[in-house]
């Protein structure tokens, strides 16, 4: 059979093909102006708007588009057109799958790679740069396996390969695989949440199980800790997520409770005048609020006060300054007003002895044989 006799076996006539190759062509500038206008209007968009998450994941997934893949989907429109005998009818059905199937793969490979970074920009830092971990990559991996894999087996399936007994033995594969490296991959999954949630980040200074420092790394098993000493401690992701972890870098106020101690015989004319004094020192800085100051215990051995404040900024060492400064004020004003801060003086009931014999002991029999000694020799 030669090819003339070939495409005469279509049926094809002219004018049915001058229909398809329309169609075709139509079909083509209609979808390439279509992504192109999509595009143009969200690069229009205001950069406020430009920068929101969904904007943004259109925007790049639609870059995305193969024109390829326009060509292909134009060409099998025209085709359709077309009465085509079996099996091509098929075959075009086959291909309609492969060429649809195949982009919306790499939109949803593009959309997994936009997302995760709109993700992690989004919960970082304001004004620092993404900063992307091991688990954010392997995440990123994962899912994009995912999209790959459904496309692989679906197109099998559509070509009629039956993909069951495929699907099932890759579920006792994973079950097995699962129970021989239980303990990793729950660390490997921990991770994978701490990347999601986000309960800490590089950078942080947290307080877990009795140790406390700055988290230097976030692996896909351990977290790796810098204590305040210096040394490093090593915790499973695992572990991390089943204690209770207290961020202090995410700290926005530090609410102070102190106390100060004064004696019981103060007067009740100068014990007034206190808490709004301390009040008035408190408020000298700028960076505390003042809540409340009250004479809360009123005891045999002293009077306490308690104050509470505010402060604006958590970091420790601006607190500790400004706890100072409160301090040596408070030692000013308590001077001013004559208010001893010592304890309530204790009595000694000191009980005289009258003079009565005292009961020999040992060493005074000891003495009185050396002195009998001494005699005997003196004589």
């Amino acid at each position: 059979m030669n090819l003339h006799t070939y495409i005469e076996s279509f049926d094809i006539t002219l004018t049915n093909a001058v229909v398809a190759l329309l169609a075709a062509a139509l079909s083509f500038v209609l979808m390439q102006g279509a992504v192109s206008i999509t595009r143009k209007r969200l690069g229009a968009l205001s950069d406020e708007r430009a920068h929101r998450p969904l904007a943004e994941v259109l925007r790049k997934t639609l870059a995305r588009t193969s024109g390829l893949a326009i060509a292909v989907t134009a060409a099998l429109v025209g085709l359709s057109v077309l009465d085509l005998p079996e099996p091509w009818n098929g075959r075009v059905a086959h291909l309609w799958f492969f060429t649809l199937g195949i982009q919306i793969a790499l939109y949803l490979h593009r959309a997994v790679t936009v997302g995760i970074h709109q993700y992690v920009r989004l919960n970082g830092r304001s004004g620092a740069a993404p900063t992307f971990t091991v688990a954010h990559t392997l995440m990123r991996w994962l899912l994009q396996t995912i999209v790959w894999v459904i496309f692989g087996l679906t197109l099998l399936a559509n070509l009629g390969i039956n993909v069951t007994t495929f699907v099932a033995s890759l579920g006792i594969g994973g079950i097995a695989i699962a129970l021989a490296v239980q303990t990793v991959l729950g660390d490997l999954l921990a991770s994978l949440s701490i990347a999601a949630d986000k309960p800490f980040e590089v950078g942080d200074f947290v307080s877990v199980g009795g140790n406390a420092g700055t988290i230097e790394h976030v692996g896909l098993k351990t977290t790796r800790i810098r204590a305040l000493g210096g040394e490093q401690i090593v915790i499973a992701n695992a572990e991390m997520l089943r204690q209770t972890v207290f961020n202090f870098k995410r700290m926005n106020t530090r609410r102070i409770l102190f106390s100060l101690r004064v004696n019981p015989t103060t007067p009740v004319e100068l014990a007034e005048q206190v808490p709004e004094r301390l009040r008035a020192i408190v408020e000298k800085n700028e960076i505390a609020r003042f809540d409340r100051a009250h004479l809360k215990t009123v005891d045999p051995n002293w009077l306490e006060y308690e104050v509470v404040y505010i402060m604006q900024d958590a970091n420790y060492n601006r607190y500790m300054d400004v706890q100072q400064a409160i301090n040596f004020d408070a030692m000013r004003l308590f001077e001013e007003l004559g208010i001893s801060t010592g304890p309530r003086p204790q009595p000694l009931l000191v009980r005289e002895l009258q003079d009565q014999p005292r009961p020999a002991t040992d060493s005074d029999a000891e003495a009185d044989d050396g002195a009998g000694a001494l005699r005997h020799f003196a004589h």
